[in-house]
């Protein structure tokens, strides 16, 4: 065996677990199928601004190891997560704080919008008279009533997710939090920012001394590449491992529209949702706000911009978000049996796990993998 560990795939999973084991002495192996490292996370620098080709990713954490562990190799800068929210033209802050409430109903107190918001709760509640909710749209109106529902969570979810809120199912919305306070920051967590100089600075050190073969599908070279290590790591999607001799899992997918536009500011905000159904796209990214703040933000007379079109997936696609229904979480428990079986493999990812995996959650898993590998 040249290498102790064949690591399928680059992205913040494998580049993490590569680097605790080479770290440790082991001899890794890294395949991507893309033509660059990163997965999702990678950045491409466009007019001198840092783009996340696959989305918006922040990190942030209550972990206080996955902070410090990340900014050990790339340094994070103090980026605060505060999206906001237009429909119809109307701005609204995110996440729903007082803010929120003062914009929607006038409303200067917690007194006040808890008045409002009971008021519109009982109302829905009284209407399913006495049975539990049935549908996606049923329960957010129990949970904050009719105002906040139509216009901010309504159109935004249909557009996310391709169906009418009622043909959803209530658990994608267990809860809906409330801040009573005037504070726009959407993440709880005590650690936030992302790495100064973009991702790729995070997952080059990461995988820095480490063998990594891009434009290498490593279902096409499956026989010749797992003879080369003692164990692999697959965060490859599962369904595919297996030829999707079951049938596909499915997901949503995004489709992203970027633009480079000669001015320094387009929307001042990193994220602005559009939740009115009639809006194609669900959200505009300006990525140079993910780096730059304040007076910073004019340095660079350009800016780019990315809209944002959810999908549904089909073969060929990236997948993106699993789509946890009844189907697929039954096709899933089969999938599930048939790695058990796999000698010297271990799936791990949002991928292989066909699980929605945040940053630093991504990176803890990693670490705990690497944890049960030692032992």
């Amino acid at each position: 065996m040249q290498y102790d560990y064949l690591i399928v795939g680059s992205g913040l999973m494998g580049a993490t677990f590569a680097y605790l084991a080479h770290q440790a002495g082991k001899r890794c192996l890294v395949v991507e199928r893309r033509s660059h490292t990163g997965g999702n996370v990678y950045c491409q620098e466009v007019a001198g601004i840092q783009v996340h080709q696959y989305g918006a990713h922040i990190l942030h954490t209550n972990n206080r190891d996955v902070w410090q562990f990340v900014n050990a190799i790339a340094e994070c800068n103090r980026y605060t997560n505060s999206p906001v929210a237009n429909y119809q033209g109307k701005l609204y802050n995110l996440p729903f704080n007082m803010n929120t409430f003062c914009q929607m109903w006038g409303v200067t107190t917690p007194a006040q919008a808890k008045e409002k918001i009971e008021e519109q709760r009982s109302d829905a509640v009284r209407k399913l008279a006495g049975r539990q909710p049935s549908n996606l749209e049923e329960q957010a109106l129990t949970l904050v009533g009719k105002d906040i529902f139509e216009r901010l969570i309504k159109g935004y979810t249909e557009k996310q997710w391709g169906r009418s809120c009622r043909e959803l199912p209530a658990f994608i919305i267990r809860r809906l939090p409330l801040r009573f306070v005037f504070d726009n920051n959407y993440f709880n967590d005590r650690y936030q920012g992302i790495p100064i100089g973009g991702y790729n600075k995070l997952i080059d050190s990461l995988l820095q001394d480490i063998e990594v073969r891009v434009n290498t599908d490593f279902l096409e070279h499956r026989q010749e590449l797992t003879s080369l290590a003692g164990k692999v790591l697959y965060t490859g999607p599962l369904d595919a491992y297996f030829d999707y001799q079951l049938g596909h899992l499915q997901y949503r997918t995004v489709r992203f529209e970027t633009e480079v536009l000669d001015i320094p500011n387009y929307q001042g905000n990193a994220v602005v949702n559009y939740t009115d159904r009639n809006v194609p796209f669900t959200r505009i990214i300006e990525h140079k706000h993910f780096e730059k703040f304040g007076s910073a933000v004019y340095d660079n007379p350009q800016t780019v911009i990315s809209r944002e079109y959810s999908m549904e997936w089909l073969p060929g696609m990236e997948p993106y978000y699993p789509v946890n229904d009844e189907r697929n979480t039954v096709l899933l428990r089969e999938y599930q049996a048939l790695a058990a079986r796999e000698e010297n493999v271990v799936f791990a990812g949002r991928l292989a796990e066909y699980k929605y995996y945040d940053m630093a959650p991504t990176i803890e898993r990693a670490m705990l993998l690497w944890s049960q590998e030692r032992t």
